[in-house]
């Protein structure tokens, strides 16, 4: 008996549906093992991201609380218990917790009185690639800080020299030093535009500026006069 178009679409259907379910099947027999190795390893990639990212958390806090108690220990006295927990810090893969404990290692040198290894500790940052710069900044500008006596002044000018700019962030004391360089080398002429240029910036500190200011009046610069209705918005 001839089928009717309507049974022969339905056939054609029923054929073509068999046939798809066909491959289908031997698409997941061929290539199954490897679609559920793929997804295997998204899993425990997966898995390893959020252990990692769960560790690095977790560490961070320990770093933050042994800095904590790191900084409380050196307000009370107790620098022999700060020591150990500066050092371990120090070699923290968080540049944040590493910068910072090497500058309080440093600064605990210092109010110690020893101050050959606080300029050793300072200029080992300076130095240190491996840090952010802001950091670094801070430690060249406290070395040549703590050194200028005894700097020839010509070597604070030069060291200082990336810092004394106006606009970068610590133009002002850095060009104090630079300014206090010029003034011991006789270079009045130096010194002066330097010191107007601090007193300008409002940027600067307020108390810097009023200093500046002053020293730059008497080296025969015009300064307008520093107060805070001279710099609204500074804090």
């Amino acid at each position: 008996m001839a089928l009717t178009p309507t049974d022969n679409e339905a056939f054609l259907r029923e054929v073509d549906d068999n046939l798809r379910r066909d491959q289908l099947t031997g698409l997941f027999a061929r290539w199954g093992k490897v679609l559920a190795g793929v997804v295997g390893l998204f899993l425990v990639g997966l898995a390893a991201f959020l252990w990692w990212q769960d560790h690095r958390a977790k560490q961070a806090g320990a770093d933050a609380e042994h800095f904590t108690q790191a900084l409380s220990d050196l307000e009370t006295g107790m620098t022999m218990r700060a020591g150990p927990a500066l050092a371990q810090l120090a070699s923290s893969p968080r540049d944040g917790y590493r910068a910072s404990a090497r500058l309080t290692q440093a600064a605990s040198d210092l109010q110690q009185n020893k101050t050959a290894e606080a300029i050793a500790a300072y200029d080992a940052i300076a130095a240190d690639a491996s840090l952010p710069q802001a950091t670094r900044d801070v430690a060249l500008l406290r070395s040549v800080a703590v050194q200028f006596d005894t700097l020839p002044p010509a070597k604070v000018v030069e060291r200082l020299k990336p810092l004394a700019i106006v606009g970068k962030p610590w133009f002002g004391s850095a060009g104090e030093l630079t300014a206090a360089a010029y003034i011991k080398m006789n270079r009045r002429d130096l010194a002066g535009p330097m010191l107007a240029a601090i007193a300008r910036d409002a940027s600067v500190p307020l108390s810097l500026r009023g200093r500046a200011a002053g020293l730059a009046t008497s080296l025969g610069q015009d300064v307008p006069p520093i107060g805070p209705t001279a710099t609204a918005g500074e804090e």
